[in-house]
């Protein structure tokens, strides 16, 4: 078999940053599809990919690993963030195609699976409806009540866990936003914390004590402002708070400072990044992101973070065939907590792939099929471009 062709597909979800999709296709009919990468970034990284791709026209795309080293070794000195991403692309699509070839899940290519199901939690909570209000027909966030009924939707949908970020209910609703257009100090102001401490009380009512609550500060805050808002929310016994921070003696120190459980590593793309982390056990639980870092550097990771005795949580916040490649990982490693999935997206993401997961008591199934059990319907990306 031998690789003749490489594409890229970059669709254009309303609410959120686009997605995307790698394509590689054989002279043996077998096209192996990926989702990759930061959708912000869609443009340059399409660029990387397409920069790539002469070296890999006419080889076999069997030998995974070596290709991806091939790949990597004339690019080592601009190694990281944008060009792991697109590596990550093709890789992906790589293992689909293995997987396909020999009618067998990734999985199962890898010594899986531990498990046959995986439990998930509803990720983004009424974000992207506070962020875009009356998205897709969804009730607008007015008021606390109409936050409170959101999480009463996810209990009700058969989720036992949801993850939300800071929001603010009103006409119009917002949120929070300091990481990207707001006062880059980063602080925690009083009124902040109060408003955080509120948001945490009105949906514990909503749902009860047996439902996990998970908070998202991503990059908005400063080690101190995180410690503060870590403390002032013990009450809430939170499944985890996550905070995007790189340095990881910060990490250690909020650990240190506080009862509620730290989650970090989302934006760590290799083993080499989790390493230090690790060391300083400076986490509770650890985001690891197929997507984004590529299936072996995941699995790498989450067999690394084995060893600190520490579980994993797949990244997982675009279509389909990222949660299917999310619970292949979830299948391949022993050590997974829970794992992401986003349930608010335009109504024809059903239609982008040629499979959904399926959810049954607040976990969904691992896929059968093989490869990722999920492709790309080529033509739907197509009628759905991202034109931004």
């Amino acid at each position: 078999m031998k690789i003749t062709g490489i594409e890229t597909f970059v669709v254009g979800p309303e609410h959120w940053h686009p997605w995307l999709y790698c394509a590689v296709r054989t002279d043996e009919g077998i096209t192996g599809y990926s989702e990759f990468g930061e959708g912000g970034m869609a443009r340059p990284l399409v660029t990387l990919v397409g920069a790539l791709a002469p070296m890999l026209i006419g080889r076999d795309p069997g030998p995974i690993e070596r290709i991806r080293a091939d790949l990597f070794a004339p690019n080592r000195y601009t190694a990281g963030g944008l060009q792991d991403m697109a590596l990550a692309g093709i890789e992906l699509a790589l293992w689909d195609i293995k997987g396909k070839s020999l009618g067998r899940p990734v999985h199962r290519l890898v010594g899986g699976p531990f498990r046959d199901r995986q439990r998930v939690y509803w990720s983004h909570m009424a974000t992207f409806r506070a962020s875009n209000p009356g998205l897709y027909g969804t009730p607008e966030l007015r008021t606390w009540d109409d936050i409170a009924k959101a999480a009463r939707e996810v209990v009700d949908a058969g989720y036992t866990a949801f993850k939300t970020n800071i929001m603010w209910p009103g006409d119009p609703s917002r949120l929070i936003d300091q990481q990207f257009s707001g006062p880059h100090d980063l602080n925690a102001p009083t009124a902040m914390v109060d408003h955080a401490v509120k948001q945490m009380s009105v949906l514990r009512d909503a749902v009860g004590p047996d439902i996990d609550i998970a908070l998202d500060i991503n990059a908005n805050f400063r080690t101190e402002g995180a410690i503060t808002i870590a403390r002032v929310l013990e009450p809430f016994e939170l499944m985890w708070l996550e905070v995007d921070l790189k340095d990881p003696a910060a990490l250690a120190q909020i650990k240190a400072s506080t009862r509620t459980p730290i989650c970090s590593g989302e934006q760590m793309l290799n083993v080499r990044d989790y390493r230090p982390l690790f060391a300083l056990h400076a986490v509770d639980t650890v985001k690891v992101d197929v997507q984004w870092q590529g299936f072996s550097n995941a699995k790498f990771a989450a067999d690394l973070a084995e060893v600190y005795e520490l579980n994993v949580a797949p990244h997982n916040l675009s279509s389909h065939l990222s949660t299917f490649q999310g619970l292949n990982l979830s299948a391949a490693v022993s050590n997974v907590r829970i794992m992401e999935s986003d349930v608010d997206a335009p109504p024809w993401r059903h239609e982008l792939t040629t499979s959904a997961p399926e959810l049954i008591d607040g976990s969904m199934l691992v896929p059968s099929g093989p490869g990722w059990g999920c492709d790309l319907v080529e033509s739907v990306a197509k009628k759905h471009a991202y034109t931004g």
